[in-house]
């Protein structure tokens, strides 16, 4: 295996930005490490974060990926910089919620974030916000206890929306009309969540903006734009049967020649 994507994620959440490179870069070979073993992230230390991340990093490197992905919003906001100073040789990209787009499109100014806990209370989170939301007023709501739920595959249950209905509240009593998916887990919530904060609220994730962003990094770096075409593979930290039948479950039959294993951390 060389000239490989490498993504990794604290779970499966990450799937909804591994397959949108798989659609804009049919071409690209790809390798998914999720860490289940020791998901969620977001109710972890800063320092727990970046030891798992570091290890995962490194595992990829081993398998001469071109660049990394941080397919976790709580692994960037932790320790992106980190990472960078770490591993300097290997360009690796960092999730961040769309907030500049939400500011933009806002048309009450009243923006809600949905992320895991440590992605709330990071001052990367606090910066960004600053920095791109502009006269938008932004409500940033941490949660850990959605990430648990998918993990166990329960995202298209009818209960989850009880939890739902407890984790939205205050953005519903806050009249927001953009709400920005912090946490690439909740994508898989977006019918959901849409469905309780009604169908004028608009719903931004990143995972498009991020293979956009993969896309023109290749296109820009001769030296990694070399594309193979043999298949993709994705790990798993943890049982590998439960991983196996929540990425299926996930990914349905659109991807064909995955293959998917399980490492030792």
């Amino acid at each position: 295996m060389a000239n490989l994507i490498g993504i990794l994620d604290s779970g499966v959440g990450g799937l909804s930005i591994w397959r949108q490179i798989v659609k804009k870069l049919p071409n690209e070979s790809t390798i998914y490490i999720a860490d289940s073993k020791h998901c969620p992230y977001g109710s972890k230390s800063s320092e727990e974060i970046y030891q798992f991340s570091k290890k995962l990093v490194s595992l990829l490197i081993q398998k001469k990926v071109k660049l990394i992905i941080l397919a976790c919003n709580t692994i960037t906001v932790s320790c992106l910089d980190k990472l960078r100073k770490e591993f300097p040789k290997t360009p690796i990209i960092g999730t961040v919620p769309v907030i500049k787009t939400a500011s933009e499109i806002t048309k009450n100014n009243k923006v809600g974030v949905l992320s895991t806990t440590r992605t709330a209370k990071s001052k990367y989170q606090k910066k960004l916000i600053k920095t791109f939301a502009g006269e938008a007023r932004v409500l940033n709501i941490g949660t850990d206890t959605l990430v648990p739920i998918i993990e166990n595959g329960n995202f298209k249950v009818a209960e989850v929306e009880n939890v739902l209905l407890e984790e939205l509240d205050p953005f519903i009593k806050s009249n927001i009309d953009t709400l920005v998916l912090g946490c690439s887990h909740f994508t898989f919530l977006k019918r959901q969540i849409q469905k309780i904060l009604g169908k004028k609220l608009l719903i931004l994730d990143s995972s498009s903006a991020i293979a956009r962003q993969v896309k023109r990094v290749l296109e820009n770096n001769k030296d990694l734009s070399v594309y193979n075409s043999f298949g993709h593979t994705l790990l798993t930290t943890g049982d590998l049967d439960k991983f196996n039948r929540l990425s299926k479950k996930i990914l349905g039959k659109r991807f064909k020649n995955v293959l998917i294993k399980r490492i030792s951390l």
